[in-house]
């Protein structure tokens, strides 16, 4: 209501100013008379550009220096970076709001109000963001010392393991069912929530050994699949796999020791996945760019777990049954059932908290349409909470800090909009002779470069390496347009639709331009080149002018701003052309001990063994080491030289061993090549036995710390990677000789 209320009085005075209503616009030509003569201390020292210059960089220095003694942000470290940002926004601000607003027409004035109001958002969600670190938290120390009780049996409630599906293929939950299985923790039950009613996983979960539950309808989707499994179990936990999630054999293990204390509610731990997600694969990028929610993951759920706001993900967490029945069950009234569950379950008391390590990983969407559905379908739900009792900023019994961490979340949905904002502004040099911002080059190198630059020199360090400042604008411009439209449609018809499921499991042969994610982008690009070169083209007339100073105060950066953006725009344009992916498996870079030979064929009934013959030679044996492992195949690279009496080619049948796990596998050699004249093959398996399927599963995505994080490219490495990939889109790209994604294990 705040919100609503501010923009209709702020559209009124606008209103009353084009009407030319004289105490209005008397209003504004006294504060447009304020601007071009700010106070005294606001104004740039009459300096070489050297010296102004100076103070960036000795900030620069110190910025870097705590990096580097602090390679991980500590606490002082982090006070420090934190309150060195704090200073220079606060700087930035005051001369922004004081010395920089073009309030000469009511035009000029209401966009460059306008960009002021886009910035103060901006910048008020990164403050919160600021205070917020202050409170960072990592629990891996303490869930090394509950993990011992645990193991030793000294803890061991019961756990109900929830798998819920909807739709999702059976070879994907095949694997998920597997996993849970194979968690290292024997007071387990694993129950498969069918909310389709197939027979076939029905089926699958007889043939696989676990639990069936299934109801009569699919009454508020997710949510009210689990609410119907709660009441038919008695466990003292649940813990809740997305049907894709596969978890690390000591998953258990590495979170019920926490629910030793009663206050614990709820403990999440982090979404990994098993692929790239669509804008780094459609990048050529698969290994480089971080996933988009590892900024989440690393940043921003330590930082909630500080102040008590830790958010429920909807998998790969434990809750404690009693708490969630004293609640209610899981939330029905929003799309995001897990987010408000984990807000009630803290405003009745419980602790809901965050360990950050890896233990699962899960299908990220696996193209760009599945990509977006997933992240509207977020803010949907996300925005709902200001229409429901779960609301973080209004539910009795959290803190005012718990309140702010919530506030940062809900407001990160808003930022589409002001992002939309900053694409369009350039266009206001050119086409509307409009400049909304009035600066010097010495003003911006005296205000806004330190903050600025120093910005972008701790981002990555602060957020653990998981973006650069570059790559997140990347990230938030693919799905501005379409990520606006619906946090308005949500305010306005916060209830209109309803659950989607992202599609999981699906392979693609061609290559695919999501036109109806990509018009607008396509319309801006156009515009926005246009821009440029009218900008260009305004500064140069300026410059050869009488009065230049005055002409150019401000075009310089509407023809860079518009450079920043027609290069953004065509990297966006980039990552909505989706790559073919034939392969629907994922192979992983694994490193095992294989024992091949030639398959020996049973003689026919009936054969009968000719005496005259000589005896058939004893089949070689190679031994080799994978290079590729997925559960559809291995590339094996031999130690031993092919020779002409035991030759190697397309189309034989071999007997696979993985030494390591002695799991004993059929295949069929479908590629050969000599690399340093050595074989090196592919095999593609045969049907398995349940046994080696089961056994490879476990191989390919249980084993406990195989899911690493890596650190995002800095921000000159950012730079530099996406003009290569503007220059040579298909030629940089880390993808296999096959088209496959590769997945380091």
């Amino acid at each position: 209501m705040t919100m609503a209320a501010t923009v209709g009085f702020s559209a009124a005075v606008v209103m009353a100013w084009f009407a030319g209503e004289a105490r209005i616009t008397r209003l504004f030509a006294q504060l447009q008379v304020l601007q071009s003569q700010p106070p005294v201390w606001l104004e740039v020292p009459m300096v070489a550009a050297q010296y102004l210059v100076a103070p960036t960089v000795l900030l620069l220095l110190v910025a870097y220096a705590i990096t580097r003694v602090s390679p991980r942000p500590q606490p002082w470290s982090r006070c420090v970076v934190v309150g060195i940002l704090l200073a220079l926004v606060t700087r930035y601000l005051v001369w922004r709001c004081l010395s920089t607003l073009n309030l000469a027409s009511p035009l000029e004035g209401t966009l460059s109000l306008g960009l002021l109001g886009m910035e103060l958002f901006g910048l008020t969600t990164s403050i919160i963001q600021l205070v917020l670190l202050l409170w960072v938290r990592d629990r891996r120390a303490q869930a090394d010392q509950l993990e011992q009780t645990v193991a030793s049996g000294q803890y061991q409630p019961w756990v109900d393991v929830f798998i819920p599906t909807y739709d999702e293929p059976a070879f994907i939950l095949r694997r998920t069912i597997i996993g849970c299985q194979a968690m290292s923790y024997p007071r387990k039950t694993i129950y498969l929530l069918d909310d389709t009613r197939r027979p076939e996983i029905k089926a699958l979960a007889v043939d696989l050994g676990c639990e069936y539950i299934t109801r009569p309808d699919n009454a508020h989707a997710k949510a009210g699949n689990l609410n119907h499994a709660i009441g038919q179990v008695q466990g003292e936990l649940i813990a809740s796999f997305d049907a894709d999630f596969v978890p690390t054999r000591n998953f258990l293990c590495r979170t019920v020791g926490f629910f030793q204390s009663p206050r614990v509610g709820l403990v999440q731990t982090p979404q990994s996945f098993y692929n790239a997600d669509p804008i780094a694969r459609n990048l050529g990028l698969e290994g480089v760019l971080t996933p988009e929610e590892e900024v989440f993951y690393r940043q921003i759920q330590p930082m909630r777990d500080g102040v008590g706001s830790v958010v429920c993900s909807g998998t790969s967490f434990v809750a404690r049954r009693s708490a969630l029945e004293h609640t209610g069950g899981f939330v029905t009234e929003s799309l995001s059932e897990d987010y408000f569950t984990s807000v009630r379950l803290a405003a009745q008391g419980n602790d809901v908290i965050y360990l950050d390590e890896k233990l699962s990983a899960g299908l990220a969407a696996e193209d760009i349409a599945a990509h977006a559905t997933q992240r509207l379908r977020w803010a949907r739900g996300t925005l709902q909470a200001f229409f429901i009792d779960s609301n973080p900023l209004t539910i009795p019994g959290l803190t005012p800090l718990q309140r702010l961490g919530h506030l940062e979340g809900l407001l990160h949905w808003f930022s589409s909009i002001p992002r939309i904002g900053f694409l369009l502004m350039p266009l206001a040099y050119s086409f509307l002779g409009v400049i909304p911002i009035q600066a010097t080059t010495p003003e911006i190198l005296y205000y806004f470069v330190p903050y600025y630059l120093v910005q972008l020199t701790v981002f990555g360090w602060l957020n653990e390496r998981s973006r650069s400042a570059l790559l997140s604008d990347i990230y938030s411009l693919v799905l501005v347009f379409p990520l606006a439209a619906t946090v308005i449609k949500a305010m306005v018809r916060p209830f209109s639709r309803g659950f989607q499921v992202t599609p999981k499991g699906t392979s693609s042969q061609r290559f695919r331009f999501n036109w109806k994610l990509g018009w607008p982008l396509v319309i801006l690009f156009g515009l926005t080149a246009v821009s440029l070169w009218r900008n260009l083209g305004l500064c140069l007339m300026a410059g050869w002018g009488t009065d230049a100073y005055l002409q150019v105060r401000g075009l310089t950066l509407g023809w860079v701003w518009s450079a920043y953006n027609l290069a953004m725009i065509a990297v966006a344009l980039l990552i909505l052309l989706d790559v073919p992916r034939p392969d629907s498996h994922v192979w992983f870079d694994l490193r095992r001990v294989i024992k091949l030979s030639p398959r020996i064929f049973p003689p026919e009934p009936g054969d009968r063994p000719d005496n005259l013959s000589p005896p058939s030679p004893r089949p070689k044996t190679w031994w080799g080491i994978t290079t590729l492992m997925s559960e559809a195949g291995v590339e094996v690279s031999l130690t031993q030289r092919a020779s002409p009496e035991h030759p190697l080619s397309v189309g034989m049948a071999v007997d696979l061993e993985i030494a390591e796990e002695a799991i004993a596998l059929e295949g069929i050699i479908t590629a050969v090549s000599d690399r340093d004249g050595f074989p090196h093959l592919r095999v593609q398996f045969g049907p398995p036995s349940p046994a080696s399927y089961r056994a490879l599963v476990i191989t390919l995505f249980c084993r406990p710390g195989q899911w690493k994080s890596w650190n995002s490219p800095g921000e000159l490495q950012s730079i530099w990677l996406l003009l290569r990939v503007l220059l040579w889109p298909w030629r940089f790209s880390g993808r296999s000789p096959r088209g496959v994604p590769l997945v380091k294990g």
